[in-house]
């Protein structure tokens, strides 16, 4: 069996009129974590929702590939059960993680032993036992909503988690427990991949990241190592479309 994961290959999305990926390419392997960095609009939410098979989103050209499987013609829950991370909205925080978790193994869930390991998992993000009753996200914060994905993360377990801005509007102490609830999901599933858009190096601190992807006007323009986060902290995006630019002249 491939150690290939996920292979997105020429991809052309759009949201109703307006194409918004244009022909992007990105693999990623089992047990990797990739970061995707990109300034604002380049298409980085929208490659993670047609990942997920938004319905807003439509695809025009192009392969999602998933354990050599094509994803186009699954639907949300089938890309769920397939093994991608998924939350879902409307139901309590508790029976929508015990109801995807057992659509996900085809095994019944038993309500105690669950309800010990959710626990012990809100407890590790400091999450106030209450928001379990909760419907999911009615009533939570901005933190708060993030510490629920993460928690989700955690009980589910998935092949591939598809964290869209984890960190975005969390202070410096709410940072420091995703970033560790996200490595302890590495550490206990280190067959399962990670991709990632932040804007924000604090959370890759605890993470062993593998490869990094630079979005630009729907295409990755540029990829390497880890180093090339603090490349981009250092010299922001611009210098790399001026490469490029200097780059398609010389042709």
């Amino acid at each position: 069996m491939s150690d290939k994961l996920l292979a997105v290959k020429d991809l052309h999305a759009r949201v109703e009129d307006k194409e918004i990926l244009h022909g992007l390419n990105l693999s990623l392997g089992k047990g990797e974590v990739h970061v995707i960095l990109g300034p604002n609009g380049s298409g980085k939410s929208t490659l993670m929702n047609v990942l997920m098979g938004h319905p807003k989103y439509e695809v025009t050209a192009g392969r999602i590939d998933f354990e050599g499987e094509s994803l186009l013609e699954k639907a949300p829950f089938e890309r769920a059960r397939a093994g991608l991370f998924l939350s879902i909205p409307g139901i309590t925080l508790e029976n929508m993680i015990r109801t995807a978790k057992q659509a996900v193994t085809g095994d019944k869930v038993k309500i105690l032993p669950f309800r010990k390991e959710l626990k012990a998992a809100m407890e590790e993000l400091k999450m106030a036992p209450e928001y379990a009753q909760r419907y999911l996200n009615v009533g939570f914060s901005g933190g708060e909503k993030k510490r629920a994905e993460i928690l989700q993360l955690l009980m589910l377990s998935p092949k591939l988690a598809l964290l869209d801005e984890t960190d975005s509007g969390l202070d410096v102490d709410a940072v420091q427990i995703v970033s560790q609830g996200v490595a302890r999901f590495q550490q206990e599933n280190p067959e399962s991949s990670v991709l990632i858009i932040t804007h924000n190096a604090k959370i890759l601190e605890k993470l062993k990241v593998d490869r990094v992807h630079v979005l630009m006007e729907g295409q990755v323009i540029e990829e390497g190592g880890p180093e090339l986060i603090e490349e981009i902290n250092e010299r922001g995006f611009a210098h790399l479309l001026n490469d490029e630019a200097a780059a398609s002249a010389e042709k």
